[in-house]
């Protein structure tokens, strides 16, 4: 992983594991980065890349609208939520709301320490399943990111997206969470 920050810093492409799936990141300051990132996916520039943070000052920092019901959600594993944005940095500017995830892997938390927040997809190709093994994500891709990391198969679903910004909360996609963790969820 502190392979994986230096190239991250430098302004390139990772491909890390998280805690449900693998994912193509790079960090939010390089754009050169980020837009590999969608050409290595093949997936639509219009769509926006959730950020993967490593703790709640990450969170606050990206100048989202924190309210006691949203801070409460990043208590729950494998979820993404969806934040109203109110004093983005620069790199969020002309976005009106931002798609947060605090994995629960440690190795990532500890890279997002390092690195500061992270522009993230699933690894795979735009509109297909993400493979669990990297050489199956490898061979969907368009060409190569700088630093793979292969950790095992992940043979998790990906995070749940969940909207904050409704009461109760919409759930935009399900993913790795329970019913049952859902549930709690949508009631708060």
């Amino acid at each position: 992983m502190d392979k994986a920050a230096n190239i991250l810093a430098a302004g390139g492409v990772a491909l890390l594991p998280t805690d449900t799936v693998y994912g193509l990141m790079a960090s939010p300051l390089h754009p050169k980065a980020v837009a590999r990132i969608f050409a290595l996916k093949g997936r639509a520039m219009a769509k926006k890349l959730p950020v993967l943070v490593a703790d709640m000052a990450q969170v606050e920092a990206l100048g989202v609208a924190l309210t006691p019901r949203r801070k409460a959600l990043f208590g729950f594993n494998a979820l993404t939520v969806v934040l109203p944005l109110t004093t983005p940095p620069p790199w969020l500017a002309g976005r009106a709301e931002v798609a947060v995830r605090m994995p629960n892997a440690p190795a990532l938390r500890a890279l997002l320490q390092r690195t500061g927040p992270l522009l993230a997809t699933s690894a795979n190709a735009s509109g297909q399943q993400t493979p669990a093994e990297v050489p199956a994500i490898l061979a969907q891709l368009s060409g190569a990111p700088d630093i793979v990391v292969d950790d095992g198969p992940r043979a998790g679903q990906p995070s749940t997206l969940i909207d904050s910004q409704t009461t109760p909360f919409t759930v935009l996609r399900r993913g790795a969470l329970s019913d049952e963790t859902l549930a709690e969820i949508l009631a708060l």
